[in-house]
C-alpha cells in the first residue's frame, strides 16, 4: 500500500464561518453523532434527514436513526420533534437504516438510504411526500452503499451511482465507484465501472458516491470520497484505532454516457484541515459529503459530515469548480 502524504483543500472551496450547523446539542432527542445528512431544495425551502447516532454507554448499545430538519436559508435549521423512518419493515434481519441522501426526481423526494442487516448491508431507494409515510421501491442485494440517483432519466432510464464490496476480487477495502440503470427505478442492471481506486492519486483504500451530480452543459458535475489508510494515525477519534482519512473528489461525467469519467481534477476538492474535521471527534480526519446542491446565484453548497460527529457546509462557484476540471 502506497501511503498518501499532506493533502490541503482547493482555495476555490470556503467553509462556512459559523461551521458546524448542526450538533447533537441541537436534537430535542438522544443524540451524540449528528452526521452524513441528505439536504434538497423541496416546496420552497431547504430539507435535511441527518443520521443519528447515540447511546454509546457501551458498542452493545449503540444505536442509529434518522432526523428531520428545515430551513429558510439552508444555514440555521428547525429540527422535528422525533426521529422518522422507523424500522418496522418485512425485512428479514434489519438492524438500521443510515447515511440519507436526498434528491427530488419526479415531483417527489427520493431518498438512498444504506441498510444493516443480518445478512449484509443493502442499499435502498425510498419515495416520500411527507416524510412521515416513505414508499421503499428498492433494496439491493448485499454488499452495497453509498447510492445515489441522478436528478433525471438519461436515455430513457434512471441512473444512479453505488459502491459494491467485491473483497474477494479485488482484496480487502479496495472497492470503487460503480453505476447502474432501471427503467422503473425498481430493477437495476447495466451496471459498470466509472472510478477505480488506482485512478484517484490521493486514495490508497476505497471510494464512493456522495450526493447527486449536477447536471452541466460541460458534464455531470460529480463529487465523490475518498479515502487513504497510514497505520501511523493510530487511535485518532474516540476509537481505540481510526487510520484512514476522507477527502473528496471531483470528476465530470459525459452527458450522454455517464459511466464515463470525461474530466478528473487531480487533487482533492477538500480535505480535513479545519479543527472541528481534524480533532475532537469520533473518527477524526472525515469530510463525508452527502448533500450537494446549486443555487440559483451560481453557487454550489456542499453539505458534510465532518469527523463523523457534526454538520458542516462549504462552498464553491460552479464556474471556479468547473475551472478545476479544465472546463468553462
Amino acid at each position: 500500500m502506497t501511503l498518501i502524504g499532506d493533502l490541503t483543500s482547493s482555495p476555490v472551496i470556503q467553509r462556512y464561518a459559523g461551521n458546524p450547523i448542526l450538533t447533537a446539542a441541537d436534537i430535542p432527542y438522544p443524540a451524540d453523532l449528528i452526521f452524513n445528512a441528505g439536504v434538497a431544495h423541496y416546496q420552497g425551502r431547504y430539507v435535511m434527514v441527518f443520521r443519528n447516532d447515540y447511546n454509546f454507554e457501551s458498542t452493545s448499545k449503540h444505536k442509529t436513526n434518522l432526523g428531520l430538519a428545515y430551513s429558510e436559508d439552508g444555514i440555521k435549521w428547525q429540527v422535528q420533534p422525533a426521529p422518522i423512518f422507523a424500522l418496522d419493515w418485512p425485512v428479514r434481519g434489519v438492524r438500521r437504516a443510515y447515511d440519507p441522501r436526498l434528491l427530488v426526481l419526479d415531483g417527489r423526494v427520493s431518498m438512498c438510504f444504506a441498510l444493516d442487516t443480518d445478512h449484509g448491508v443493502r442499499g435502498g431507494i425510498a419515495f416520500t411526500d411527507d416524510f412521515e409515510h416513505w414508499d421503499i421501491v428498492h433494496l439491493s442485494t448485499p454488499d452495497n452503499r453509498n447510492m445515489v440517483l441522478f436528478p433525471e432519466k438519461i436515455n430513457g432510464q434512471y441512473v444512479r451511482l453505488e459502491r459494491p464490496f467485491p473483497v474477494y476480487s479485488r482484496g480487502g477495502e479496495r472497492f470503487d465507484i460503480w453505476l447502474s440503470t432501471s427503467p422503473d427505478l425498481v430493477h437495476w442492471g447495466n451496471s459498470q465501472l466509472v472510478l477505480a481506486v488506482e485512478d484517484v492519486s490521493f486514495a490508497n483504500t476505497k471510494l464512493g458516491p456522495t450526493a447527486s451530480p449536477i447536471k452541466t452543459e460541460y458534464g455531470w458535475l460529480t463529487a465523490f470520497h475518498a479515502v487513504d489508510t497510514d497505520p501511523a494515525r493510530g487511535k485518532n477519534g474516540w476509537e481505540d484505532a481510526w487510520k484512514k482519512r476522507y477527502t473528496v473528489g471531483l470528476m465530470l461525467l459525459d452527458l450522454e454516457n455517464p459511466a464515463r469519467v470525461t474530466h478528473l481534477y487531480s487533487q482533492p476538492l477538500m480535505a480535513p484541515e479545519a479543527p472541528y474535521e481534524v480533532d475532537g471527534g469520533f473518527r477524526n480526519n472525515v469530510i463525508f459529503p452527502t448533500g450537494m446542491l446549486l443555487e440559483a446565484n451560481g453557487e454550489v453548497r456542499f453539505y458534510y459530515g465532518a469527523a463523523d460527529t457534526v454538520m458542516c457546509l462549504a462552498t464553491a462557484r460552479l464556474d471556479d469548480l468547473l475551472g478545476l476540471l479544465g472546463v468553462g
